[in-house]
C-alpha cells in the first residue's frame, strides 16, 4: 500500500508519508488505543484478541472473507493451503470463536472459492443454518489450458435462526429488458423510459453483475483479493437495516467498512496487517466525501456496463479530474 510510481490516469489508493502519521493515529492497534471504543474504527490486530472487547449478541451481520484455501501472500502475511480436514477445522474454529457474539437474528455470509466452498458447507452447517450459495462471476478470470476457466467465486448464506432480516426489495437489479411484452398495448412488468427498457428483477444467487475493482476505479487497492462495494453492498442491504452492526474479522482492504459508512451501518474491521489498515482508513476518510457505490444508485443495482453505470463512471471522472498521481491540483 506504500507509494509507488503509477501511470497518470492510474486511482490505486496509496499512502503518501505526509499522510501516514495522521492514519495511524486513527486506527485501533494492540499498541496504542486497543482499550478505547472499537465501533466504527479500523482495528489492527488479530482478531481473536478483539473478541473480549465485543459484547455478546450484537452482531447483526458477520461477513467473513477469510483466506481461501490456497497459497497465497497478502503483504507481510502468507497463507498456506492445507487438506481440506484441515482447512475445515479452521472454519470451524472461527465460526466457533464467533457464534456467540451473534444477535439470535443474525446472518452470516462467508467467501470462497469453489475448492474453498466444499469446507465452508461443512463446517457451516455444524453452527449456523445454510440458506443458499451466492455465485458471482469473477470477469477477470485466468485462461486454462488443461482445465475450464476459473472465473468465479462463492458467497455462502447463512443464519442463526428462523427468524432474520432479509430487505429483498432493496436489493433489485435493474435489466435491460430485451424483447419487451405488452398486455393492452402498455408494459407488462417493465418500466418504458425515453431512453432505456428495463425491468427490476428480484436478487438471483448468480450475479453476474459485479465487477472486480481495477486501476482506473477510484476504490481500488493493492490487496490481491479485494471485494468491490458493490458486492459487499449487496450482502449489507439484504441482511441489515441502517444502525445495524456488522463485523468483517478478515477486513482486507476496507470494504466492508466503507461500505457500512456509506449506508449508514455500524462496523467493526479487524485486520492484522498494518498498510492493509491504513488503506482502508483513507477509503473510510474518503467516503465521508463521497457515499457513492459504483454500480448502485436510485435504490437499485445495474447491470455491469449500463448505460446508468457509464453515467456513473462519467460523473467520477469528472469529479476526480483534478487528480494526477493521487495528488489534488490546485
Amino acid at each position: 500500500m506504500t507509494i509507488k510510481e503509477r501511470a497518470p490516469r492510474n486511482r490505486t489508493i496509496t499512502i503518501n508519508d505526509d499522510e501516514r502519521a495522521e492514519l495511524e493515529s486513527v486506527i485501533v492497534t494492540d499498541e496504542n488505543n486497543f482499550e478505547q471504543s472499537i465501533i466504527n474504527k479500523i482495528v489492527c490486530s488479530e482478531f481473536e484478541k478483539i473478541l473480549p472487547h465485543i459484547a455478546d449478541g450484537s452482531i447483526d451481520l458477520l461477513v467473513l472473507d477469510p483466506p481461501y484455501n490456497l497459497n497465497k501472500a497478502f503483504n507481510s502475511l502468507k497463507f498456506s493451503k492445507k487438506s481440506i480436514d484441515e482447512y475445515t477445522a479452521y472454519l470451524d474454529e472461527i465460526f466457533t470463536s464467533l457464534k456467540a457474539k451473534l444477535e439470535p437474528t443474525a446472518s452470516v455470509y462467508v467467501c470462497g472459492d469453489w475448492f474453498t466452498s466444499v469446507s465452508i458447507f461443512d463446517a457451516a452447517t455444524k453452527h449456523f443454518t445454510v440458506r443458499n450459495r451466492i455465485t458471482w462471476e469473477r470477469e477477470k478470470g485466468r485462461g486454462a489450458k488443461t482445465n475450464w476457466k476459473n472465473c468465479s467465486e462463492d458467497i455462502w448464506f447463512c443464519t442463526v435462526s428462523d427468524s432474520y432480516t432479509f430487505n429483498v426489495a432493496d436489493i433489485r437489479l435493474r435489466r435491460t429488458v430485451i424483447a419487451p411484452y405488452k398486455e393492452d398495448g402498455k408494459p407488462k412488468d417493465w418500466v418504458d423510459s425515453d431512453k432505456e427498457k428495463y425491468r427490476d428483477t428480484a436478487p438471483s444467487n448468480l450475479m453476474s453483475d459485479i465487477t472486480i475493482p481495477f486501476w482506473s476505479m477510484p476504490e481500488n487497492t493493492d490487496h490481491p483479493t479485494q471485494k468491490s462495494e458493490k458486492l459487499i453492498a449487496k450482502l449489507v442491504l439484504a441482511s441489515t437495516n441502517k444502525g445495524d452492526l456488522v463485523c468483517d474479522p478478515f477486513l482486507g482492504s476496507g470494504t466492508t467498512a466503507v461500505v457500512c459508512k456509506k449506508l449508514n451501518r455500524d462496523f467493526v474491521g479487524i485486520e492484522k496487517d498494518k498498510e492493509y489498515c491504513l488503506g482502508a482508513q483513507k477509503r473510510l476518510n474518503q467516503a465521508t466525501k463521497d457515499s457513492s457505490i459504483q454500480g448502485y444508485s436510485d435504490g437499485v443495482f445495474w447491470e455491469r456496463n449500463s448505460l446508468n453505470q457509464q453515467k456513473n463512471i462519467r460523473k467520477s471522472k469528472v469529479r476526480n479530474k483534478c487528480f494526477i498521481n493521487n495528488k489534488l491540483c490546485h
